[in-house]
């Protein structure tokens, strides 16, 4: 099961301004900063990009998943 959780809200603020700028491509900007961060050598910056990446995935199911707080 994949786990539907945000941890990191900065990850999830960057995701909101993804989406509003790149719409549907939002995800792909994430994952092609993380791929450069990685690319780069920097660590920690790869994995913001991808929690970014992530909390996109959430933010744009059309249906509810699992509970709702």
């Amino acid at each position: 099961m994949h786990q539907l959780t945000i941890y990191d809200i900065s990850a999830y603020k960057v995701a909101q301004d993804l989406i509003q700028w790149h719409g549907e491509d939002a995800i792909l900007e994430a994952a092609g900063q993380a791929d450069r961060n990685r690319a780069c050598g920097n660590d920690q910056l790869f994995l913001h990009w991808r929690a970014v990446e992530h909390a996109i995935q959430i933010l744009q199911l059309e249906d509810p998943v699992g509970e709702l707080h």
